[in-house]
């Protein structure tokens, strides 16, 4: 598969997450959106590595490390690291691992402002 189809295919799937995530919002499974919405921010992390750099991590390790990497080479990448590490923290480790589901609003707010976080990560891969 060449690069820029599996750059495509990361990035479908990333809002195939995203739907996930709003489907287990309806259903009230607060701690599955939670997961999907983190599942869907780390695939179209990938997706913007692999845009930039033609490596695709496998790891949440190695996609931090390597957008690292690329915020070095491009400070207007510090915003999208941040929120990545908020977001591996809180809808990861906080509200799937650790069950912390309260409050309800702020988790829901993160899992609907994923889509805002793929956006921003396909105008990145675009650069």
């Amino acid at each position: 598969m060449l690069q820029t189809e599996r750059v495509d295919v990361l990035f479908a799937d990333a809002r195939g997450l995203y739907d996930d995530a709003l489907e287990m919002l309806d259903q009230g499974r607060l701690r599955n959106a939670a997961e999907k919405a983190w599942c869907a921010t780390k695939r179209a992390t990938d997706a913007l590595i692999l845009a930039r750099t033609g490596r695709e991590p496998r790891t949440s390790g190695q996609t931090m490390r390597m957008l690292r990497a690329l915020r070095r080479e491009d400070p207007s990448l510090e915003p999208m690291r941040k929120e990545y590490a908020v977001r591996q923290s809180f809808l990861h480790g906080a509200c799937f691992y650790d069950g912390i589901l309260e409050p309800a609003e702020d988790i829901i707010a993160d899992v609907r402002e994923t889509i805002e976080y793929i956006q921003d990560a396909e105008a990145m891969a675009a650069v």
